[in-house]
């Protein structure tokens, strides 16, 4: 809806905000962060506060990352004085939230579709929240989620999947929104793995290896190796088929996991 007397900052397009002010999906994105009260929460694009009301009334500290230098003046303004809210100014793709936090946290946010790509892999950076509740563009939540084989399976899916389990909590309409976007998003539960699938220091190799093979999703996974990683037929059939791998399947069949083993098996290979 319209700010009454244009008393609060207008949003702002080159920041992609679309600021959500239904109840019930902001109540929603609270309840399956499941907040106590000992929980620090980080928050990125705190906007004008609706979403940090909430979680400072069910969290012991927030921590609200803002990038709009007009939208932190009124959150300090709204907040001043008040025990356990933080605002902090600064860009969400390069600040150390989790530094900040000083220890275990979650993390909410209502992600720019611009650059939610990106965010979500600064969000599964060590070290990772314990859970985040996100607010994605409802194509990408499908893309977050899908299983292979899927029509939303790709290299987004592989690549977030080997570090978190994702769950879509709800869908939310674009009308939820002021101003209103194109599209409509959706509600995911992301939680971190205890222990992922691929190893810190080599997640930037392993999303290269699966974009790569993406990039080939329609060819048969015997082309798919023999074109980027082995050149050698026999060698790249037997890696293949040491993995229970069909050389006739796509990329867009094999699971997390099977791309894992698949992207070990060539680096053992010297490829």
């Amino acid at each position: 809806m319209p700010d009454p007397g244009g008393r609060l900052p207008p949003p702002r397009k080159r920041f992609g905000q679309h600021f959500l002010t239904d109840p019930r999906a902001l109540d929603r994105i609270v309840e399956a962060l499941d907040v106590s009260p000992g929980d620090t929460v980080v928050e990125i694009g705190p906007g004008r506060g609706v979403l940090t009301d909430r979680l400072a009334a069910a969290a012991g500290r927030v921590i609200a990352v803002e990038i709009d230098r007009d939208l932190v003046r009124h959150l300090r303004d709204r907040y001043a004085g008040r025990a356990g809210i933080e605002v902090v100014e600064g860009d969400a793709l390069a600040f150390d939230w989790a530094a900040r936090a000083g220890g275990p946290y979650l993390l909410a946010g209502n992600l720019p579709y611009y650059i939610t790509t990106p965010l979500l892999f600064r969000i599964l950076a060590s070290p990772r929240p314990e859970r985040a509740v996100l607010l994605v563009q409802r194509e990408v939540a499908a893309r977050l989620a899908a299983a292979p084989a899927a029509s939303d399976y790709g290299a987004l899916s592989v690549n977030v999947q080997v570090t978190a389990t994702v769950k879509t909590v709800a869908r939310v309409a674009a009308g939820a929104f002021h101003p209103r976007p194109a599209v409509d998003s959706a509600i995911v539960l992301v939680t971190p793995r205890r222990e992922p699938l691929v190893p810190a220091d080599q997640e930037p190799s392993f999303r290269r290896f699966v974009q790569a093979a993406f990039g080939m999703r329609r060819k048969q996974l015997l082309r798919v190796m023999r074109e980027l990683w082995v050149p050698d037929a026999g060698a790249a059939a037997a890696i293949l088929a040491s993995l229970g791998l069909e050389a006739a399947a796509r990329p867009e069949v094999v699971s997390p996991g099977d791309f894992v083993r698949l992207f070990r098996a060539v680096a053992a290979a010297g490829a």
